[in-house]
């Protein structure tokens, strides 16, 4: 598979996500066949895996409100996610982040 196909599709299933809108009506906007969005995200989903990255620890600002940890995704989106969150809240974020 081609990097630039593989990372072409990531960023449009990537923007269909983001806008809300159903799949029809993004497809047709843009100029893409229904069948090749989903081929693709199907795809995409199969070979997608979870990748882990080295986080470095910074001693806590008890100052401000800072998140206790940030998350930056393949489209370059960031995901904060405050101290006080609790583990169920926290697993449901990551499922809707996983799909």
């Amino acid at each position: 598979m081609s990097e630039t196909k593989r990372e072409h599709w990531s960023k449009l299933i990537a923007e269909q996500q983001a806008s809300g809108k159903a799949v029809r009506p993004f497809c047709r906007e843009r100029g893409i066949g229904e069948p090749s969005f989903y081929y693709w995200r199907k795809r995409l989903r199969k070979s997608d895996t979870v990748r882990f990255a080295l986080l470095e620890t910074a001693p806590a600002d008890t100052g401000s409100t800072a998140s206790a940890l940030e998350l930056v995704l393949r489209n370059g989106e960031r995901l904060r996610i405050g101290n006080g969150v609790d583990a169920a809240t926290f697993r449901l974020v990551l499922d809707a982040v996983r799909r």
